[in-house]
């Protein structure tokens, strides 16, 4: 965990134990974790999953503190300071235990609860973990069984961005969606209420797409077939009503290297969310070029500049029209 982009403040590991019947037990810890470098590093390992990991969901705090109590826990530790982080830690605990039981969730786990600066932004991660079954090898070359936290599998984390929360931003927790209604628990618990505007979400798909596309070294056709071919496969997912999958956009568009894009979709900076359906107002400058200067306005398709009927002359910065039709042929002759 570089200090440069990540500096740890708190952290503390529970325990939720999950019975065959009856209600979970708790295992608290009475004191925060060391901040030593093996809590460091979990916490690096922690922010690389949480960001890579696809199909997050954006929100903000519901408004009814009584039925969902987490905005006035968090309340109380960051501004009013009235309760110090292991107390806050317990409640927490205390609060994802009774969902936990209410909604009758199977698994149990480490419920990791740590306090960052992350990019500048003062976050508060929470997360369950489970155990998972590793190899080590010993004195002597002698093989040995190790337990250890199953980041590669982990379903259940959120963060809250307690800067954006407190600038009055219009989401501030993200949270891993999981498969199915995994996270439907884990979002009450964090008292979250989704807000995904599919239009400003598309423009922010399409700009970063445009980005990608103008990074890439391609030539002019290979680029202008990307951008034709994002513009197909989000107008199909608008016209189904589908739900954008990053993955699967970055496996259609960009066919050759599809890890590449998905890493430039998924990054944490950019905060994309999925599940939404493309909104087809924000993706017309996939293929469609828009410009004005103070005594004209222009706006042609991007094919236009393979067929020729648009031409670009770098060396004297002028676009040179062909096909002109026979009505703005006659205005213009005529004025």
């Amino acid at each position: 965990m570089t200090e440069s982009t990540h500096t740890l403040t708190a952290l503390v590991v529970h325990r939720l134990i999950r019975a065959a019947e009856g209600p979970s037990q708790l295992e608290l810890r009475s004191a925060p974790n060391p901040l030593d470098d093996a809590s460091a590093r979990l916490m690096e390992r922690l922010c690389r999953y949480f960001a890579e990991r696809p199909g997050k969901g954006f929100g903000h705090f519901e408004r009814d503190e009584r039925s969902f109590p987490m905005p006035a826990m968090v309340r109380r530790h960051v501004i009013e300071e009235s309760i110090d982080f292991t107390a806050f830690s317990a409640e927490m605990l205390a609060h994802l235990q009774q969902r936990v039981d209410e909604d009758k969730v199977d698994d149990g786990g480490y419920v990791l609860i740590a306090r960052a600066t992350v990019f500048g932004a003062d976050c508060l991660y929470v997360a369950l973990l489970q155990e998972t079954l590793g190899t080590v090898i010993g004195e002597g070359l002698s093989i040995h069984d190790s337990p250890h936290l199953d980041f590669a599998g982990l379903q259940v984390a959120g963060r809250i961005d307690i800067t954006a929360w407190q600038a009055g931003a219009e989401r501030y927790i993200a949270f891993l969606k999981g498969r199915g209604d995994l996270a439907g628990w884990f979002k009450r618990f964090l008292g979250c209420t989704d807000v995904v505007i599919a239009l400003k979400e598309t423009r922010k798909l399409v700009e970063t797409l445009t980005h990608f596309a103008e990074t890439q070294q391609l030539e002019a056709p290979a680029r202008d077939e990307l951008m034709e071919r994002a513009h197909l496969v989000l107008e199909q997912m608008h016209e189904s009503g589908a739900a954008l999958d990053l993955a699967a956009v970055a496996n259609e568009v960009f066919p050759d290297a599809p890890q590449k894009l998905q890493a430039t979709l998924q990054d944490e900076a950019l905060d994309l969310a999925s599940g939404f359906v493309p909104d087809k107002r924000a993706l017309r400058p996939l293929i469609r070029f828009k410009a004005s200067a103070e005594d004209w306005k222009l706006e042609f398709e991007r094919s236009g500049l393979r067929s020729g009927a648009v031409q670009y002359d770098e060396a004297n910065n002028t676009l040179v029209l062909t096909n002109v039709p026979e009505s703005l042929k006659k205005m213009l002759l005529e004025g």
